[in-house]
Parts: C-alpha cells; structure tokens; sequence
C-alpha cells in the first residue's frame, strides 16, 4: 500500500474508534475518558516515516528521469544494510504505539462501564434513600401516634385506676369468702369419704368373712360328697362281691346254657372275646352306675306307658324293668350275665338267664305289649337282626312296642373309642337298617330318636364347630346322638 492509502485507511479506523468510544457519555455528564487523539497522530507521522525509508521519489517518464531513479534505487539498495536497523527499530515503536492504543482503548472501555455501574449503583441507593426516607416519615407518624396513644392510655389509666382498684379490692374479698367456703365443702366431702371409707371397708369385711364362711361350707359339702361318693363306691364294690359270691356257686349249673345253639349270639357277658374280663365292674366303671343309666332311660317311660307286660332282652341290671315295676307293670327280663341277674333278684325282679333268641322263642305269640332291647344290637351277629325283629312282632300284641336302643354310627364321635372299647361289640348297626328290618318284620309309625347329643358329651372338643351355620349344619349330620333309639308299633 502506498503511504497515502495507509494514511487514509488509519484515519478511517480513528473516526470509527471516536465514534464507539465518544469521551463524554449521555448517562455521565461530568465524567470525560481520556483523549487519544495526539497518540493517534503521532503514530501516524510514525508510521508515515517508516513507511517512507528505503522508497524513492517517483519522476517523470523520460531517459535522464529513469537514469536518475535507477541510481536513486541502486544507491537505496546498496545502503539498505545501514538502514535495517533503523527500520526495525521504527516498526517496533510503531507497534509499541498500536498496542498502548489498543490498551488505553481498552482502558476507556472497562472505565466507560465501571462508570456506568456505579451511576446505575447510585441511582439505585438514590431510589432506596428514597425509600427509607418514606419508611423513617412512617415510623415517626407511627412514633407520634403512639405517643398520641400512651398519652391517652396514661389519662384514660388515671380515670380508671379508682374504680379498677375498688373491683379488685372486691374481687379479692369474694375470692376469700369462696376459699372458705370451699375449705368447709372440702372439709364435708372429707368427713363424708371417711365415712364412706370406714362403710366400704366393714362391708369388705363382712363380704370377706361371709366368702369364707361359703368357702367353708362348699368345702365340708365337696367333702361330704366325696365321703357319701367314697361311700357308694364301697357299697357298689361290695354288692359286686356279694353278688359273685352269689353266682360262683351255681357257676357249675350253668352248663345248660352250652346247650344254647352255636348260631345263637350272647349279649353283653362273658363271651370268649371278653374272657377273663370282670364286666360288671367293666359297665360300672364306663357304661355308668345304676343311678346315671335309670335316669337315661326314664325317657321310655311315655313310650311304654299303659303297658301291662313289658320284656327285656338284654336286662342287665334292671334299671327299666324296675322303673316299670314301680309303676305298676308286669315286667320279665333275659340276660347272660349272672352277675347283672344277681342285682335285678336284689331288686324282686323277675329275670332268667339265657339267650335272648330262646327266652324270646318260649314266648306265647301275642303274649306282651311292650319289648325292650337296650345296647344289643351291636353284640349281635348282623344276619340275626331280622331274625330278631321277627320274634319280636310274632310276640308282641296289637297295638304293641318294640323299643331299641344301639350307638349311632352316623356320629362319628363313638368310633373315637367308646364303640371299640368295649371288646363284646361286634358291629355298630345303622339306624336305617334297623328301619329297614322293622318294616320288614310288619311294624308301623316307626321312630328314630337321637340321644345323647356328642355336643353335650364333648362340649370341649365340639362346641367351637359351630361357629357358622355350615359348620353347625356338619355338626349336626356327623356329630349328632352318640346313641339312637328306634320304637316300632305292631299294627
């Protein structure tokens, strides 16, 4: 470029840096930025002169013109060795004074923008001192309104303080007269809690010594009970041993009764399953006393009432037959068992010992009213039962009753040991297939009653079934009478 054209291209950029960065600014009117102009042409010049070193003159077209600039240049060319220096030496200057313009340039522009801060901080404390100034002129209102007040309360104070003092003079004097009266309502409700106290603590008292007088007297029953129990056992053992004393004397006579065929099935005695077993204290000690099984079968007295003769089979003790007796009936009875014969002789009942198929067949047909066949039914053999039942209507009259009495095999709680535990037992008999023989046999308005109920017997184990109506229904269907009882009438 030639000298001119840098000239003209540096006063280009200086306009344009004077107009970015103007000295005064419209937000700061008493702030001024330094003045880079004078650097400005003095780098110019600078850069004017350096530029010019080593050039030559321009001159007119011609021979002597050309002849002239050809030695300017060659003398130019040959001191350019001297002048280097120089050169370098003016460059570097003139780039020393480009980078302070460009530093105090960039000087003007950081100062520019702290001025700027600041005027835009001042503005902003401006604009709070205003504020708090707003804020100090309510402050004092408020200060002046509160002294208004104080002034008023302190006057308004001074007018009541008579009348304030007189209410509370009269407040403490009622406050005093309601302690006192309290302290002698507290004094009452002390004396009354004394009193009340002492009565609670007789009635304890009295409540204690009667307790354990009742205590007492359950205690000398309880032992009376045991005594008169203790008493009945010695009593049972001793009608027991007084009625094998009875029978082992005739025991040898008994050998008729081997004549009773081998088809024919013994009740409850000693059959070769029970041998060496003592059954009479075997019933007493699981089926009950004589006492508990009287009370279990008054439940056939409706059934036999107006009944003029009434048969056992299967008598054992006697507890029916002796209800019936008492009541004015002609009553006879069969069993096995001598033992249980020797207590119905005790009682004047008339028993014989035998097989109940036999006694039954020497029977007059039409000769009793009313038969009654208690816990056989299961000692007999399954094929025999409608043999039974046929005996039973050929000897019963018009009119009359055949009562029996077996284990319900439809609940399920007599196979938990009580069927099984009496070894004599051969199988238990279904209700329906005593129905079934009855009607076979020619018997009407048959009857099955459950007995006692195993909910009763077991209230323990089988009460919590019946928690909901399902279960109470299951209950019902496998856990009814632990025995059943089946009355047939002869038409």
């Amino acid at each position: 470029m030639s000298p001119d054209e840098v000239a003209a291209l540096v006063r280009d950029v200086r306009d344009r840096v004077r107009d970015r960065h103007a000295r005064q600014t419209p937000e700061i009117p008493d702030f001024e930025l330094p003045e880079l102009e004078p650097l400005g042409r003095a780098r110019d010049l600078a850069d004017g002169k350096v530029a010019a070193i080593g050039h030559v003159n321009p001159r007119r077209p011609g021979l002597v013109n050309n002849l002239i600039q050809w030695v300017k240049k060659t003398v130019a060319r040959s001191l350019n060795w001297m002048v280097r220096d120089q050169v370098e030496f003016n460059r570097a200057v003139v780039a020393y004074m480009d980078r302070q313009i460009e530093t105090q340039v960039e000087y003007n522009y950081n100062l520019l923008r702290v001025a700027r801060e600041v005027v835009r901080s001042r503005q902003e404390l401006a604009e709070r001192l205003d504020g708090v100034d707003g804020a100090i002129a309510e402050i004092r209102d408020d200060v002046a309104e509160l002294r208004q007040t104080q002034t008023d309360m302190l006057r308004h104070w001074s007018e009541w303080k008579p009348a304030f003092e007189e209410k509370l003079t009269q407040s403490e004097i009622h406050f005093l007269h309601a302690v006192r009266e309290i302290e002698g309502e507290l004094r009452k409700r002390e004396e009354g809690f004394r009193a009340d106290w002492l009565t609670l603590h007789q009635n304890y008292d009295e409540s204690l010594r009667n307790a354990s007088a009742d205590i007492q007297q359950r205690l000398w029953a309880d032992l009376d009970r045991l005594k008169a129990e203790q008493e009945r056992m010695i009593q049972t053992e001793l009608r027991v041993l007084r009625r094998k004393a009875a029978v082992e004397p005739v025991a040898p006579a008994a050998a008729p009764a081997a004549a009773v065929p081998e088809t024919s099935a013994p009740r409850p005695g000693p059959p070769a399953t029970a041998a060496g077993l003592d059954y009479t204290r075997f019933e007493e000690r699981f089926r009950g006393d004589e006492e508990f099984v009287s009370q279990n079968q008054r439940f056939y007295l409706p059934i036999f009432e107006g009944k003029t003769r009434v048969l056992d089979l299967g008598c054992g003790r006697g507890e029916l037959l002796k209800l019936l007796a008492d009541r004015g009936a002609d009553v006879g009875g069969v069993d096995l068992d001598p033992e249980a014969l020797a207590a119905c002789r005790e009682k004047g009942l008339p028993v014989e010992q035998g097989d109940l198929y036999s006694y039954l067949a020497s029977q007059p047909d039409s000769s009793c009213d009313g038969l009654f066949c208690a816990h056989v039914a299961e000692h007999l053999p399954a094929e025999r039962l409608q043999e039974l039942a046929d005996l039973a209507f050929a000897k019963l009259r018009p009119g009359g009753v055949f009562a029996l009495e077996t284990p319900n095999p439809g609940c399920l709680a007599i196979f938990a040991g009580d069927f099984y535990l009496d070894p004599t037992h051969e199988k238990p008999v279904p209700a329906a297939r005593l129905h079934f023989h009855l009607e076979e046999a020619g018997f009407v308005s048959i009857e099955t009653h459950e007995r006692h109920p195993a909910v009763e017997v077991f209230p323990n184990e089988l009460g919590p079934l019946a928690a909901s109506e399902e279960l109470a229904a299951f209950q019902k269907r496998f856990f009814g009478g632990l025995d059943y009882a089946i009355i047939g009438r002869k038409p």
